[in-house]
């Protein structure tokens, strides 16, 4: 196992961070899925600071700027080594995708350093994929093994964007899976395939922050489900469907979604 990494990031809102909400909105960090990287958030980078929240964007390992794992790690972890790096104490987390099984993990290990959370289409610790996900992961694996990195990125471009994303948006996630898919090829290349370490024992109860869990009418089952299941699981989390999304909302809808979040974080912030 490597020591936690630290992340390439972005910061914004002015001023060095405290163990607590800034004096003037809250500290957010900013968790991408595994098809993007800390790029993905771009549309809402400006808003949220504006809306008075200092705020952070990091790569794993493997996206954007942060290197490949050369060897087994765990990204909670690593997103705990960046927030004592930074000096945060305490924040909340707008997590999408993978991103949202990391926070997940993050938030039941370390429930104090939580203030709220707000999971986008989210993964889940210990979820078995159900048929949809394991099609599409056999046909990825495919052309993995067939050297066909293009097919890949189309297949995933095709299957996380739903019908409200323009072109713009899909040669962006093109671009980001693009880099993703070489940064990681050329690991395995020189490194060997990096083993995954077991996914530690968690108990997501102990999550005592409030949740938005959000899904798409137009994903695929296995996340519809997750978010569904996270509002009877968690006990201050609820559920909401948007009947225009597919796996990425804050992409296809950008303004429609930094409302959603600026909103659900004013009101737990007044909790």
């Amino acid at each position: 196992m490597t020591t936690p990494a630290t992340l390439s990031h972005d910061t914004s809102g002015g001023g060095p961070f405290d163990d607590g909400p800034s004096d003037d909105g809250t500290t957010l960090v900013l968790l991408h899925s595994s098809v993007c990287d800390r790029r993905m958030w771009d549309p809402q980078w400006a808003p949220l600071a504006g809306a008075g929240h200092r705020t952070v964007r990091c790569d794993f390992r493997g996206y954007g700027g942060t290197p490949a794992a050369t060897a087994p790690h765990r990204d909670a972890d690593d997103v705990r080594a960046l927030l004592d790096t930074l000096g945060i104490g305490r924040a909340a987390l707008v997590a999408s995708s993978y991103g949202g099984r990391v926070a997940l993990e993050f938030a039941a290990r370390w429930p104090d350093r939580v203030t709220a959370m707000a999971l986008l289409c989210p993964g889940m610790p210990g979820h078995g994929p159900g048929p949809e996900l394991a099609a599409f992961d056999a046909r990825e694996e495919a052309l993995f093994e067939a050297g066909d990195l293009a097919a890949a990125v189309e297949l995933n471009v095709a299957t996380w964007l739903g019908p409200d994303a323009g072109e713009a948006v899909r040669e962006k996630v093109r671009r980001m899976q693009r880099h993703a898919f070489e940064v990681q090829t050329a690991a395995e290349e020189r490194w060997g395939e990096i083993g995954e370490l077991p996914e530690p024992a968690l108990d997501l109860s102990a999550i005592t922050a409030p949740v938005l869990a959000v899904s798409g009418a137009h994903d695929l089952a296995d996340f519809r489900t997750i978010a569904a299941r996270l509002a009877r699981l968690l006990p201050r989390a609820r559920h909401l469907e948007l009947p225009w999304a597919g796996h990425l909302p804050n992409l296809e809808r950008p303004q429609e979604t930094t409302a959603l979040l600026t909103d659900f974080l004013r009101e737990s912030a007044a909790q």
